[in-house]
């Protein structure tokens, strides 16, 4: 292996120290009350060497989000393979919340923690945040196909698209945070009654 190889090797390394230090302080401590420095003595470096990869906590936030962003759109892509649009609406709302009660921790990092999102600014001037575009991208293709193949009831795809998000969010956030206990259901009841639940509610969507 050349010094070349080594280095590359070595800074990736780090990176991986930073984030999963990052990850953990972020979820127990909170977004607010984590700084560089914290950061910095959980790994024993100095907050220098974490200011070599990221400018500020906001930019090691969001390169988090990016990577587990990219894992949801990976399990899209590998779940969504039904021939017709609402089979493929199954399968995601159902490779959503498998993702979310599989890894609580990234979901927790996504979709709950109170943060601020990196805003990047686009050549217009306007503001954006591009974590999670390829995911709800990929759901309205989906949403478009089944309007307009008059499947679905709705005519606008991005009020389908909260809908549909904010159901199986709904079913993530209520069991990563322990809510479902109020059902007094064994885990296994619990997950056939979500699994129903997705199934209930495409119907009640689908003409």
């Amino acid at each position: 292996m050349g010094i070349a190889d080594r280095k590359e090797r070595e800074k990736l390394e780090m990176k991986r120290l930073i984030m999963e230090a990052s990850m953990r302080m972020f979820l127990e401590v909170g977004y607010e009350k984590t700084s560089i420095r914290n950061i910095a003595e959980k790994i024993e470096y100095s907050p220098a060497t974490i200011y070599l990869y990221y400018k500020d906590k906001d930019e090691l936030l969001y390169d988090l989000q990016a990577q587990a962003f990219e894992q949801l759109f990976e399990t899209f892509k590998e779940k969504a393979t039904g021939r017709s649009p609402m089979k493929k609406l199954e399968q995601i709302a159902k490779a959503y919340v498998q993702f979310g009660l599989e890894k609580p921790d990234l979901y927790d990092l996504m979709f709950i923690i109170r943060s601020p999102m990196k805003k990047l600014e686009k050549e217009d001037g306007t503001d954006a945040w591009d974590n999670g575009d390829n995911c709800f991208n990929f759901l309205l293709d989906i949403i478009q196909q089944g309007i307009d193949q008059k499947l679905l009831r709705f005519k606008d795809k991005l009020v389908a698209a909260l809908s549909i998000w904010s159901m199986v969010h709904g079913l993530v956030s209520l069991h990563v945070r322990c809510r479902m206990k109020v059902m007094n259901m064994e885990e296994d009841g619990v997950i056939n009654a979500i699994d129903t639940t997705i199934d209930e509610y495409l119907k009640m969507i689908k003409i």
